[in-house]
């Protein structure tokens, strides 16, 4: 935390500039003031207070952000001072804009491409050792989207770190592994975690960085396009995750005897996979994943998992170009699918299954059911569930801008996710506390 504040002292004559112009004597001074300025992309809470309005004055308070390519981002909603003047977002509802209701982080994630730019793009941080920088900024009146906002009042710039002070970060190539290692500050150990995302490829490191910041040693390993991985996901081999599990487990800052898993949508089948076969694996979070191989033959040794397909005739589009995969893949319970399955009845360790209720990408509820209907079936209890209704495919650390439509790197295609975006950003918020929860009981 002192670390924090050293931070944020640093930037406060930068900030001091920005709270409200004192060259206009006869008008209202208006101000904003965030709390922390400078803090963690998945902190739960950050204080924004306006003061120095009229009583019961309107005002859209707007947020704009950029990521690494200079792609804006902004968010927006409309609020009245009380009597005083002023306006708390811990306590006062927005009236209008992007989202209704007390959302003290509504203005983080709901932030969505702006009007010039090309939509369904997400805002995922490219590299974690910078901060996403975000101006909140106070304007007269409720400006509605996509109109031009009324005169500035106050504005104030956020700093969003996804990477705490004395985190290591370490680019791998370990034998055939690749990806990078983050470690938390101090000599540990502490328990470790692969982090996996999904059929998008490449190395997503921003879940793996927060994880460290939160106290785990967490891999973030991609499994093809990335370096000299396979380009696509034709098929996969399992000793590759075997052999980045052997690497975890048995680093020195590791704590062991056993690692965990944690993945997203093809990752998280892969994490079933991992921890059904490899015995390193103790723990699998599977966030919106199937119970059955997806795909890519999975193979190990002289086993092979075939993958079930996509049927692209069951694909619709809208009249906005939009793909909805939902009925696209074949039926996991279709007795023909049944050498798809991952026989998760064979794991040792606990699973942690996280489903959106309106997930349009798959219908990833039904497949938890089906996992979960698998381990009654064998006597097993060591899994636990959540579902949220109201929540899409993508569920990540909290704050991040919920995207409903996003473009397919692969297929190049806006596809429908699914879920609304408070429902969305709440099961982020609440799934991220229960993620780190359950990580900590089973790897100590």
């Amino acid at each position: 935390a002192d670390m924090w504040r050293a931070v944020a002292a640093a930037s406060a004559p930068a900030r001091a500039l920005c709270r409200g112009s004192s060259a206009l004597p006869r008008r209202r001074a208006g101000s904003v003031a965030v709390a922390p300025t400078a803090g963690l992309a998945d902190e739960r809470r950050v204080e924004t207070r306006v003061a120095g309005l009229g009583p019961g004055q309107p005002v859209s308070l707007r947020a704009v952000a950029a990521d690494e390519r200079g792609c804006l981002f902004q968010s927006c909603a409309h609020y009245r001072a009380d009597g005083r003047g002023e306006l708390h977002l811990g306590t006062d509802a927005s009236h209008g804009g992007d989202y209704t209701g007390v959302e003290p982080m509504g203005l983080f994630w709901s932030l969505a491409p702006a009007g010039m730019e090309r939509p369904y793009q997400r805002l995922v941080p490219r590299s974690t050792g910078t901060p996403m920088k975000v101006e909140m900024l106070v304007h007269q009146g409720h400006s509605q989207p996509g109109a031009i906002p009324g005169p500035v009042v106050a504005k104030v710039e956020v700093e969003r770190w996804f990477t705490a002070p004395g985190v290591r970060r370490i680019r791998l190539k370990e034998g055939g592994v690749r990806g990078s290692l983050f470690l938390p500050p101090g000599d540990g150990p502490f328990p470790g975690v692969i982090d996996m995302y999904g059929d998008e490829g490449g190395l997503i490191e921003f879940r793996s960085s927060l994880l460290a910041t939160r106290g785990f040693a967490a891999l973030s390993l991609p499994y093809f396009d990335f370096e000299d991985l396979p380009k696509v996901m034709k098929e996969f081999k399992l000793e590759y995750f075997e052999e980045a599990a052997r690497f975890l487990q048995r680093h020195p800052k590791v704590k062991g005897p056993g690692v965990g898993v944690i993945g997203t949508g093809k990752g998280a089948e892969l994490a079933l996979s991992m921890i059904t076969f490899l015995p390193e694996v103790v723990a699998a979070v599977c966030i919106s994943g199937c119970s059955s191989n997806t795909v890519a033959d999975l193979h190990y040794g002289e086993m092979t998992l075939p993958g079930l397909r996509f049927d692209m005739n069951k694909v619709s589009v809208s009249d906005a170009g939009v793909f909805d995969t939902f009925e696209a893949l074949d039926d996991p319970t279709n007795p023909a699918n049944s050498p798809c399955t991952i026989p998760i009845e064979k794991a040792e360790g606990h699973f942690l299954l996280v489903v959106g209720e309106d997930d349009r990408m798959w219908k990833s509820s039904l497949y938890a059911e089906l996992a979960i209907g698998r381990l009654r079936q064998h006597g097993k209890e060591n899994f636990e569930l959540l579902s949220y209704p109201g929540a899409g495919h993508r569920i990540d650390p909290p704050s991040t801008p919920f995207c409903q439509v996003a473009m397919d790197r692969v297929l190049g295609v806006p596809v429908l996710g699914g879920g609304e975006s408070k429902a969305h950003a709440h099961a982020q918020e609440h799934s991220w506390g229960k993620i780190q929860e359950f990580l900590h009981l089973h790897l100590g």
